[in-house]
C-alpha cells in the first residue's frame, strides 16, 4: 500500500488544525481588545495559549507530510513546493515566539492583580498592535500556501502569490495601528462607566437578528 494517501490525509489534517487554532487566535485577540476586566483577559489569554500547541503540531504535520509527498511524487525542486516549504518555515516561529510568549506574559500579569477593571499595563498589553499584525500575516500566508497547493503555479507565480498574501496580511492590520496611535491606552479601564459587558455591544458580527 502506498503511503502517499496517508501522507495526504496527515497533510490536510494539519492544515485543518492550523486554521482551527488560527481562528481561536484571531477571535481571541479581537475579544482581548474589547475586554474591560481582568478576569475576562485571564480567560481569553488562557484560551489562546491552549490553542498554541495545536498550531505548532499542525505546522509540524504539514511540513513532515508535505516533505514526504514532495520527495515521493513531485520533487523538492518543484517551484510551488519549494515556495510552500519556505513559507512554512517562515510562519513557524510566529506562534511559538511571538503570540504564545506575549499571551503567557498577559496571563501571568492577570494572576498578579485582583479581579476588576484592567490596570493600564494590561490595557497596553492587550491592545498591542503587533499581535494582530502577526496573526493576520499568519492567516494570509496560510491561505497563500493553500492556494499554491491547489493550483500548483510556476515559480514566478508562486512567489507573486506569497508576496501578495504577505502584503495583504500586513495591510489588514493597519486600522489597528491607526487606532492605537489615535487612542493610546494610558489609563486603567473604569468599570463604573460605559456598558456593563463590552462583549454584548452590537456590531456587524454581534447583531441580534
Amino acid at each position: 500500500m502506498s503511503l502517499y494517501p496517508i501522507a495526504l490525509f496527515v497533510h490536510v489534517s494539519g492544515a485543518m488544525g492550523a486554521f482551527i487554532s488560527l481562528g481561536i487566535w484571531l477571535f481571541g485577540l479581537a475579544a482581548l481588545r474589547r475586554a474591560q476586566r481582568v478576569e475576562q483577559v485571564r480567560a481569553l489569554a488562557w484560551l489562546i495559549i491552549m490553542a498554541s500547541p495545536l498550531m505548532v503540531g499542525s505546522v509540524i504535520l504539514i511540513g513532515l507530510a508535505g516533505f514526504y509527498m514532495a520527495l515521493s511524487s513531485w520533487g523538492l525542486a518543484t517551484p510551488w513546493i519549494a515556495v510552500s516549504l519556505v513559507s512554512v518555515v517562515f510562519i513557524g516561529p510566529i506562534g511559538a515566539f511571538v503570540l504564545d510568549p506575549h499571551m503567557r506574559t498577559i496571563l501571568v500579569m492577570t494572576r498578579e492583580v485582583p479581579d476588576g477593571p484592567l490596570p493600564a499595563a494590561l490595557v497596553r498589553r492587550t491592545h498591542a498592535s503587533f499581535l494582530v499584525t502577526a496573526a493576520d500575516a499568519l492567516a494570509a500566508i496560510l491561505l497563500g500556501i493553500m492556494f499554491l497547493m491547489t493550483t500548483k503555479p510556476s515559480l514566478a507565480a508562486s512567489i507573486l502569490v506569497m508576496a501578495i498574501a504577505s502584503v495583504l496580511g500586513l495591510l489588514s492590520s493597519i486600522p489597528f495601528w491607526q487606532a492605537a496611535r489615535k487612542q493610546p491606552p494610558e489609563t486603567a479601564v473604569d468599570g463604573t462607566h460605559g456598558e456593563a459587558d463590552p462583549f454584548l455591544r452590537t456590531t456587524i458580527w454581534t447583531r441580534r437578528w
